[in-house]
Order: structure tokens, then C-alpha cells, then sequence
């Protein structure tokens, strides 16, 4: 109990320093926690097994398009139990702010491919029945105020129609919602056929299939099985489960994992001198100090272990705050469900808290170790003279 009076009394002796110390290091462990589920996500292996749903895109890039004949020779592979396709539109409402992803699709298969979108059978047979078919979210209607009967009017910026015309209408026939996952509902569907038809270039080709399974355990077989088929063809492919093509589609702007790395590696290099001259300072206004503890039969041991001590304190409860935070943020603030629409399925494991716990004691002794062999190896007639 004695050492920790001595340890307590060093860490309140300038409480400003100490708290903007902790905070330092809290704002470095809150960004470990956010980080590193993110870049894990993309360093760890694919589990083809993970997933009931395949997506299968050209080889060369996600934005080569693939060929709608496709679509019956994918049903033909023994497994798969129902296959859909998209392709991305693009085009703006109103204004380039009020961004939201476009996609035109089949509209029968589409719904059962994703069957977690719940959708009425009326408004599902409606989109398949009307040829200028349009679907969103349930999120996307409130934010724009649509409701059933609305026609909805968006500028092509990719696709022209056959007439030079860029103004495409479509008439919202549903509304379809998710609440298992809410970033769904931010998206719009058209019908494939009156896109397909109508677009000046481009007709009879898909953006990407996806194939639903019957058994994830086949995920693997059937993936060989459908680029083997398109092997040597003018249009291979590459198949992947629905986690792999996010990755893959994230990471176009860059190799994530190495960038979110190479950010931490920053931010802790800067957190281990902003602690090593934290103690470093607090060692050198307590020489005096020191030289008392020494004079009265404390150990040179016992004397680095305190300095050590101090170090740890400040290192672990910042870690605690930053990771704390950093749990609030991702489950209790919603981060996990906006990551998920743009990266993917991304996860706060419980390694990384054992990690961070981990790098907060390295911290502690690399920044501590330096003053705390200094003050190990102060002599008391040195220390006094200073003073």
C-alpha cells in the first residue's frame, strides 16, 4: 500500500500533465480499436465458407461487364439454388448530394436471392409487372419524402438512352425495408429489362451475377466450377463470396489494411514520445525526492519498478478509456452498421482488446524504462547538488 501512496502522489503531482497524458493516450487506443477492426478485415484470409451467396465478376476488373447469357449457364451448376444479377447506374435526384446507389436487377430473382429485403408480394409483383419499375429502401423514401405512385426522375451520368435523352422516370412501385441491416435501405432498384432495352450502349451485359447456394459447405466447389467454365473465354471470370467483392470493391481506393497500419504505426510512435517525455520530466523535478527514498534504505530495484509503475498507470487507464470508447462508438453509436454498407461485414474481436492491452504494457515500458534507469542509477550526493 506504501508503494502505491508514492506512485499516486508522483501521477497528482502536475494533474494537468497527467490528464492530458491519459487523454493522448486514450485518443491513440480509440483509434487502435476503430482501426484495427477495419484493418483486419482486410489482412485476414476469406472464409468461402461464410456465405450462402457468391458473386461472380469479370476477372479483369469489377467494372468490366459480363455477358447476360451467363445468367442460364450459371442456374445449369449442380448447388446453386438461384441466381440474380446487377448493374450499377449511377445517374443523380436532383442534386449530386443526394447521393444513392442505383442498381438495375431481375426483379422476381433479385428478391429471392436477397430474401432478408422484406418486401409485400403485391409490391414485388408490381416491380416485376411494370416495365418503368422502380424500389427503394425504406430509409431512402423518408429521407426524400417518396411515397407508392411517386415518378421519379434521375439524370444518367453513365448510361444515355437510345434517343440522346438523359433524364430517365421510373415509377415507384414499392418499398421494401431490412431492419436487420438499415444500410439496405439506402439503396434503389430498377427494372433490368426497361434499363437494358432503353440504354444507348451496353445491351445484353450485366455488371455482376450473384449466386445463391444451397449449401455453404459447396461454396468452394462451386466457385472453381464457375471460373473453370469461363477459363479461356473472352469474358473469365472471378468468383468470391459477398464479404471478398466488398473488400475488393473498398479497396480500390488503396491497399486499406497497410494504410489504417501505417497510421497507427504513426500515431504510437508519436504516443511513445509524448509518455517518454512525460516521465522523463517528472523524473527530473523529483531528484530530490529520489535521493531521499535512497537515503532511507529504498532499493535501487524498487526505485526503477516505481517509475515503471507510474508508466504502466498512465499507459493502461489510457487504453482502457481509448478502447472503451472505441467499443461505444462501434456497437452502441451505430460505426459497426455504417462500416458494414461500405466494407463489409467488420467485427470488433475480442483479440484486438487483448492486443491493445498488450501494446499498452509494451508502451509503458518503452517509454518508462529510459527515466526509470536514470533514476535507478541516481547518486544521492548527484541528486542533492542539483538541488
Amino acid at each position: 500500500m506504501k508503494y502505491w501512496t508514492i506512485v499516486y502522489a508522483g501521477l497528482t503531482r502536475k494533474k494537468w500533465r497527467t490528464v492530458l497524458t491519459i487523454s493522448s493516450i486514450a485518443i491513440a487506443f480509440l483509434l487502435f480499436g476503430l482501426l484495427r477492426s477495419v484493418a483486419v478485415a482486410f489482412t485476414e484470409e476469406v472464409d468461402l465458407a461464410g456465405d450462402d451467396r457468391l458473386v461472380v465478376m469479370s476477372k479483369l476488373s469489377f467494372i468490366e461487364p459480363l455477358p447476360f447469357s451467363y445468367w442460364q449457364r450459371l442456374k445449369s451448376i449442380e448447388g446453386v439454388k438461384q441466381v440474380a444479377h446487377r448493374e450499377w447506374f449511377g445517374g443523380t435526384y436532383q442534386d449530386r448530394s443526394n447521393f444513392f446507389p442505383k442498381w438495375p436487377v431481375p426483379p422476381k430473382e433479385y428478391f429471392e436471392v436477397y430474401s432478408d429485403l422484406i418486401i409485400s408480394e403485391k409490391e414485388k409483383n408490381d416491380f416485376i409487372n411494370t416495365r418503368t419499375g422502380m424500389v427503394v429502401g425504406q430509409r431512402l423514401a423518408e429521407r426524400f419524402n417518396w411515397k407508392i405512385g411517386d415518378k421519379i426522375p434521375i439524370m444518367g451520368d453513365i448510361y444515355p438512352k437510345k434517343d440522346g435523352e438523359m433524364l430517365w422516370t421510373f415509377d415507384l412501385v414499392g418499398i421494401f425495408s431490412n431492419p436487420d441491416n438499415l444500410n439496405d435501405e439506402d439503396q434503389a432498384f430498377l427494372n433490368y429489362y426497361y434499363f437494358d432495352e432503353a440504354r444507348s450502349f451496353g445491351e445484353g451485359t450485366i455488371g455482376n451475377f450473384v449466386v445463391q447456394v444451397d449449401d455453404k459447405a459447396d461454396n468452394e466447389r462451386i466457385a472453381k466450377e464457375i471460373d473453370t467454365m469461363f477459363a479461356n473465354s473472352s469474358d473469365e471470370t472471378k468468383t468470391g463470396t459477398e464479404a471478398s467483392f466488398s473488400k475488393m470493391f473498398a479497396s480500390q481506393i488503396g491497399d486499406v489494411g497497410f494504410i489504417m497500419n501505417s497510421i497507427l504505426s504513426a500515431v504510437f510512435f508519436t504516443i511513445l514520445l509524448v509518455t517518454g517525455n512525460t516521465m522523463s520530466q517528472a523524473i527530473r523535478e523529483r531528484t530530490s525526492e529520489l535521493a531521499v527514498f535512497k537515503t532511507i534504505g529504498y532499493l535501487d530495484s524498487t526505485i526503477l519498478l516505481l517509475v515503471l509503475a507510474e508508466s504502466a498507470i498512465l499507459c493502461l487507464l489510457g487504453a482502457i478509456i481509448g478502447i472503451g470508447l472505441a467499443l461505444f462508438l462501434f456497437f452502441g453509436g451505430g460505426l459497426q452498421d455504417s462500416l458494414y454498407g461500405f466494407f463489409g461485414d467488420i467485427a470488433f474481436k475480442p483479440a484486438i482488446i487483448g492486443s491493445a492491452m498488450l501494446l499498452a504494457i509494451l508502451t509503458a515500458i518503452v517509454s518508462g524504462l529510459p527515466p526509470a534507469i536514470f533514476a535507478m542509477r541516481l547518486k544521492v550526493v548527484d541528486a542533492l547538488r542539483r538541488n
